[in-house]
């Protein structure tokens, strides 16, 4: 952000002024920001004491107003909070380096300004009435951006046709997301416009649309919806999915070898019959030689045979891992383990994580697969959690391990008194390095809890009316 506040030439010349200058010496970094403010001109050290001396950072607010040929924009900010609005006395302020660009040239910053106060207006000269304007181009500013209703229905079209580049795509998704989380919008909001990315081909667009969806998932697990949701992942993945089929195409880069793994994956997982299907005649052919899956299709085929399959799966899975040679595919099918849905082979899942076939550290991922792969399997970790503390305990206790087997296992609970259970295990089974990760995901199953009364009737309903529209094949 400050490097493209300052612009290239003027940062590299304060680097170079503050590295001559300091070379035999101790610096401070009033020193850096002196010297970039000697090469730009521009107040740095009055910019960068608001990032660097107060913790967070803010949530700007923005809606457009067509005036004769220009755009007057309000723009206002606060400090974002992952649990809502900021309660405090006094609300801090930022000195934001703000970009604005528009459909005219969606790669191109049509104004720069330095927002130092909580209001502003800003005019845009020249913008027609049907051209969109987007706040942080390039996504490089440390901010979330919260469009009014009709600015950010004007966006839509830029994510459909992908006018608008694939970081301002994902950029505007990701806060979307953050704020419908944080209570701030509806969750329906965020739904609306991921249905805009039916075109989509970017990978790392996907992977952050794919990772949220699977957050939303897991919150909807809890609700007697969770079905419809599924449908609404089918909807969403499978344009794509049809497009990139299950074979590579000549001349296509590792990206779309990941891409391919992920839509299949995402599909396979919500039941998409055709995926379900084919994963299936696949994996057969793969088990009886026949005709051995690529190891880009190894994870989605896994998991979406195991989702969807019964104790004889599990067992052919387990004995895949046996007779594997190498370690990766060890790995691959440990973290696919947690698919299966039967609360007998859960079980056995969870007893398979602590035998001598899987190697200590690789515990904590079919664990953590388990926790993450239905309702039933996040109930069942947590209490095999309890239940074989110690010996968790005394492998992992010092190191990052015992956090990551924590947060796996308990973050995707919504239900208020589960916190107050977790907190409570922990305070007589003290684990002290993992201290604030117990916190932090106590912290999270309360915000998943506020975010479920909140908005799962609104998430439902939304869900029942796409339905009862879309034309039945």
């Amino acid at each position: 952000m400050l490097h493209d506040y300052i612009g290239d030439k003027d940062f590299k010349k304060g680097m170079n002024m503050y590295l001559t200058k300091f070379q035999q010496k101790n610096a401070a970094t009033e020193d850096l920001w002196e010297s970039l403010e000697n090469a730009s001109g521009k107040p740095i050290a009055a910019v960068m004491n608001t990032w660097t001396k107060q913790m967070g950072f803010p949530l700007i607010y923005v809606e457009a107003e067509q005036v004769e040929d220009d755009r007057l924009l309000r723009l206002s900010q606060k400090k974002f909070c992952a649990g809502g609005s900021y309660v405090g006395e006094d609300c801090p302020q930022w000195m934001v380096p703000i970009t604005i660009s528009t459909s005219e040239d969606p790669n191109q910053a049509k104004l720069k300004i330095l927002m130092d106060k909580p209001e502003m207006n800003v005019v845009l000269k020249n913008v027609k009435p049907d051209q969109w304007v987007k706040l942080n181009l390039g996504t490089v500013g440390f901010y979330r951006t919260q469009y009014s209703s009709a600015m950010l229905e004007s966006l839509l079209p830029g994510i459909r046709d992908l006018s608008l580049p694939p970081v301002d795509r994902l950029g505007l998704q990701n806060d979307l997301f953050s704020l419908a989380r944080a209570g701030i919008i509806s969750t329906v909001e965020v739904l609306k416009v991921m249905e805009a990315f039916v075109n989509e081909p970017n990978y790392t667009v996907w992977s952050d649309l794919s990772c949220n969806l699977g957050i939303l998932s897991t919150l909807l697990s809890h609700t007697d919806f969770y079905e419809e949701i599924q449908e609404f992942v089918k909807d969403v993945f499978s344009p794509i999915g049809e497009r990139l089929g299950w074979d590579p195409k000549p001349g296509e880069g590792h990206l779309d070898a990941l891409l391919r793994g992920l839509v299949l994956g995402k599909l396979g997982k919500a039941g998409h019959k055709a995926t379900l299907e084919e994963a299936r005649r696949r994996f057969k052919d793969h088990v009886e030689g026949k005709q051995i899956l690529s190891a880009d299709l190894r994870s989605p085929v896994y998991l979406t045979v195991l989702k969807h399959g019964d104790g004889t799966t599990l067992d052919i899975m387990l004995k895949l891992h046996k007779q594997a040679d190498m370690q990766e595919e060890k790995n691959r099918i440990e973290r696919v383990l947690g698919a299966t849905l039967l609360p007998d082979l859960i079980q056995k899942v969870l007893t398979f994580a602590l035998s001598e076939e899987v190697r200590p550290q690789d515990t904590v991922s079919v664990i953590g697969g388990v926790a993450g792969g239905s309702k039933h399997g996040r109930k069942a970790a947590w209490k095999f959690i309890k239940d074989n503390w110690e010996e968790l305990y005394n492998r992992y206790q010092g190191g990052f391990l015992i956090s990551r087997l924590i947060k796996l296992s308990v973050e995707g609970f919504a239900v208020d008194k589960m916190a107050g259970e977790v907190k409570a295990f922990f305070e007589s089974h003290p684990a002290p390095s993992a201290e604030r990760t117990i916190q932090q995901c106590c912290e999270n199953i309360l915000l998943n809890a506020a975010w479920l009364k909140r908005d799962a009737e609104s998430i439902h309903q939304y869900l029942l009316q796409r339905k009862a529209s879309l034309p039945t094949v």
